[in-house]
């Protein structure tokens, strides 16, 4: 793999995305949901998290995590703004996703200790994400963006580039993209859907972990 231009302290973000063939994408809507959901995906095997930034308590949560969960890999995902690269670092997160790409968004990534995993939905912006110095793109929303079509037709004449695809993917299909070459992991909602978060099911989402992994 090509060697990130962006690095945290103690790991970047090739070693990262390859911790864990998914990526849980997680909105936390209660403080109290965020270490006992953190420790159940990570009993499951499941490691890297990206806590969405959707919710008022997005960062307690990150921060809670950061604290409580030592085996965790947390980051931040639905990051927009430039500003908010500082917030996540200081709450402990270790890696930040963005939906997409802006020109102040490279800016600050660049500035930032914490690897950026940014969105891009294009072939176009796929090149100029490449430009600017970023060699692991999340394709979102996946499934709107043509799913494993996409990925395929990209891999051609785009082979630097590796995918975190995201959006519309399910644990019916999540393996297909990972069969893909240029696919490193998946992004995934259902290992940590809301309606077990607020059953406090942690045993199941242990169990959707593990299958995950498996």
């Amino acid at each position: 793999m090509s060697t990130p231009i962006h690095q945290t302290e103690n790991m970047a973000l090739p070693q990262i995305l390859g911790l864990a063939p998914v990526m849980p994408v997680i909105v936390i809507e209660d403080l109290a949901h965020a270490v006992p959901l953190a420790k159940a995906l990570v009993a499951g095997g499941l490691r890297v998290l990206e806590v969405t930034l959707r919710t008022p308590v997005a960062m307690q949560a990150v921060a809670m995590i950061a604290a409580e969960v030592p085996e965790a890999v947390v980051g931040v995902g639905t990051l927009t703004r430039p500003e908010q690269f500082a917030e996540a670092e200081a709450v402990g997160a270790q890696f930040a996703v963005s939906p997409g790409l802006t020109s102040a968004l490279v800016v600050a990534s660049k500035q930032s200790a914490m690897p950026l995993l940014p969105g891009i939905f294009t072939p176009g912006e796929a090149m100029q994400a490449f430009e600017d110095g970023f060699r692991y793109l999340k394709l979102f929303p996946a499934k709107q963006a043509g799913g494993l079509g996409m990925l395929k037709a990209l891999g051609g004449p785009l082979p630097e580039l590796s995918f975190c695809p995201t959006g519309g993917i399910s644990s019916t299909d999540f393996r297909d993209y990972l069969a893909l070459p240029n696919v490193v992991c998946v992004g995934g909602s259902w290992v940590a859907s809301l309606e077990l978060m607020r059953a406090g099911d942690w045993q199941a989402i242990t169990q959707l972990a593990a299958e995950a992994t498996a």
